[in-house]
């Protein structure tokens, strides 16, 4: 339905520079459900930029999706100017808020075929719009050209320019079946980096020639599908700017994707408390800088209301002027007369189709050599045998969504006579496993922000070649990343049974288990 927005001239300089900020607050309706209370908003707060100050827009990360659907309502009904409502949905609605559909990471589509792409942009696009979720941030079209990396990684939709580009296209195509706003990020490119940008900056050192052969090309890509928005990476290339990282550059954001590039969309930061770029400078410089390098919305603001004045009193100055902030109001415009407005819909969520298409993704795209020999009907070959299911995990404080005494990776090898250990990169090494002699090993990891190093992957390589040299390893499954998943095909003899899985939810346990012989 048409929104009604007010001329932008009548609008004071507050107001306008305040529609350049998207703040952050957890979907959860009470505030003392906050997950992360350095960086989301009470409901106080929160009212007081919505109705005060009017700021653009609002990021939402932990909830059900019904919650969400209450929520957007809320803020849109006190918002004298309808918001933009964003939220990280890579993976479908369902991988921040549950009882909407969760995708496998968009890396699994290379072995199922792309054009699972279009269906994937569509139902993300379907089931946030009935939320109330109007900017999808997504897709990445970094090209993970760096098996080190570790904050891209299956995250991305593949390895090389002409896998990312065809995924891009068909996921873009299948959004714009829905008026949300999509968005391609990172740029210039944060496929080829070992470094995480939430903890620290990652240095990019190619030439020009590499970028505008690799790196801007899924982007010049999504410039053609019709993406809305581009979001810049808290990277620093010296050879495109020897001063400034990505998002503080005006040559990088203005001259090369405003100007070379020829979008016209609107420009967004990434979330400015990532340490990649908010360990540079005041958050008050840094909200300064980036505006005048080009970007049109200030994400996640480290302190909003200082990001504010400091943006007001640099265009008062003179540092920035007043027609550079209206360009990006301009745009936002455009962006809110595109999505704004639509009634949340839940009758649109848990649709069975949408579900099987997730599944089908999740179980195509595994892979299984072999099953486990004494788990075959009449093999007797083992009679005095001591089983054990070790599960290894990146983190055992954050792996409930896939991981509970429910999950087909527990309740299956239990149900065989197997005992269980959980466990992850700190106790790894001092586990006492003298007792099992047949040690079959589960490992969840896939590259995720903020986790930093822990050598999960190389300390469960020393396990596995010890288990290997006493001949107690039965059998190995690794949920998530093939970059994990490498180091072990090196070691493993033909006669081990192993299997891989994109996707760490119970759809894709179930299909690797029962492929081995469990179930």
């Amino acid at each position: 339905m048409p929104i009604h927005l007010p001329d932008i001239d009548t609008l004071s300089l507050v107001e306008q520079v305040s529609q350049m900020l998207v703040v952050r607050t957890c979907g959860m309706l009470y505030d003392h459900q906050i997950q992360y209370p350095q960086w989301e908003l009470t409901s106080k707060q929160l009212q007081t930029l919505i109705s005060d100050y009017g700021v653009g827009g609002v990021i939402l990360l932990g909830g059900s999706a019904a919650e969400i659907a209450l929520k957007t309502q809320q803020m849109q009904s006190s918002a004298k100017v309808p918001l933009l409502m964003a939220a990280d949905i890579e993976e479908g609605v369902g991988q921040r808020f549950s009882g909407a559909t969760w995708f496998p990471p968009p890396m699994a589509l290379q072995d199922v075929g792309i054009d699972y792409a279009e269906a994937m942009g569509r139902v993300t696009a379907e089931e946030a719009l009935a939320i109330g979720l109007n900017w999808v941030l997504a897709p990445i079209v970094d090209v993970n050209n760096n098996p080190s990396n570790p904050v891209i990684n299956v995250r991305a939709f593949g390895v090389t320019v002409g896998e990312v580009m065809g995924a891009t296209r068909g996921f873009i195509a299948g959004a714009k079946q829905y008026p949300v706003l999509t968005t391609a990020k990172h740029f210039p490119g944060h496929g080829d980096t070992a470094v995480d940008s939430h903890l620290q900056t990652p240095t990019l050192t190619h030439d020009r020639a590499r970028f505008e052969n690799l790196e801007f090309l899924p982007f010049s890509n999504a410039i053609a599908a019709g993406v809305d928005t581009i979001m810049s990476a808290h990277v620093f290339a010296p050879n495109l700017d020897p001063q400034n990282i990505a998002t503080l550059s005006p040559h990088i954001l203005t001259e090369i994707l405003r100007d070379q590039l020829g979008f016209e969309g609107i420009i967004t930061t990434d979330a400015l408390i990532m340490s990649g770029v908010a360990n540079l400078n005041s958050p008050e410089a840094i909200a300064v800088q980036a505006v005048k390098a080009g970007a049109d919305i200030l994400l996640m603001p480290v302190d909003p209301i200082a990001t504010i004045e400091a943006v007001c009193a640099a265009v008062e100055s003179g540092e920035i002027s007043r027609d550079r902030i209206k360009q990006s109001v301009q745009r936002i415009w455009k962006a809110k007369q595109k999505v704004c407005g639509i009634p949340t819909d839940l009758t649109q969520l848990g649709k069975p189709e949408n579900l099987e298409i997730a599944k089908e993704i999740a179980t195509k795209s595994i892979s299984v050599h072999s099953a486990i020999p004494h788990l075959q009907s009449g093999d007797t070959s083992k009679p005095k045998a001591n089983y054990l299911n070790l599960i290894i995990v990146d983190d055992p404080l954050t792996c409930g969504e896939f991981l509970n005494s429910r999950s087909p990776a527990v309740l299956f090898p239990k149900n065989s006579g197997y005992h269980r250990i959980i466990t992850d990169g700190q106790m790894i090494e001092h586990l006492q496993l003298k007792q099992f002699t047949d040690i079959f090993i589960q490992m969840f990891s896939r590259g995720n922000p903020f986790r930093g190093n822990t050598n999960l992957h190389t300390k469960t390589q020393t396990l596995a070649n010890a288990l290997l040299a006493s001949e107690r390893l039965e059998a190995m499954v690794v949920y998530g990343s093939p970059y994990a998943l490498d180091p072990f095909l090196q070691i493993l003899p033909a006669n081990i049974p192993w299997g891989f899985a994109y996707s760490q939810q119970p759809e894709a346990q179930t299909a690797v288990l029962q492929k081995l012989g469990f179930g």
